[in-house]
């Protein structure tokens, strides 16, 4: 038997894993989103569909559900995109919004993006703007001592 050999590409500068990540935000229509419970502080983990603006990510979620309850309580939470060996993470500050006080240019927008019209379901949605406070982005472990892009809600220089 022989023993394979993984070819691992070189780590990439912060201002291409940057463009990467800007293009994987564009690219991608859903994201895992990670809570706790405000009362227990069980973690929660759920696929969620986003629209990405260029420099918010917007989610929509039932209002009763685990997430969106704790979205509400805590204003934070995690994002994961991608897969492991090309992942970006995102902690975010959330502003909580109504479905009515959505604009209706931004609400379609999200639905056609998504595929989902959170806004025509019987259940209540609330809709979640996530404002980036931290990125970071990493392919293999050579990108890791590296990996933050954003910290404090400003991207990081080279």
């Amino acid at each position: 038997m022989t023993e394979s050999t993984t070819h691992i590409p070189s780590a990439r500068p912060r201002r291409q894993r940057i463009a990467d990540t800007l293009a994987m935000l564009v690219r991608e229509v859903d994201c895992w989103v990670a809570t706790s419970d405000p009362d227990t502080g069980a973690p929660q983990l759920v696929p969620l569909s986003f629209v990405w603006d260029g420099r918010t990510v917007l989610l929509s979620t039932g209002a009763s559900s685990p997430t969106g309850r704790a979205l509400v309580a805590t204003g934070g939470l995690r994002l994961a995109f991608g897969a492991t060996r090309d992942v970006v993470m995102v902690d975010g500050a959330v502003e909580v919004i109504d479905a009515a006080d959505l604009s209706t240019e931004e609400g379609d927008r999200f639905a056609l993006r998504t595929g989902f019209d959170p806004r025509s379901l019987r259940t209540r949605y609330l809709y979640f703007r996530v404002r980036p406070t931290r990125i970071q982005a990493w392919r293999e472990e050579n990108e890791l001592a590296e990996r933050d892009l954003m910290r404090d809600g400003a991207w990081l220089d080279d």
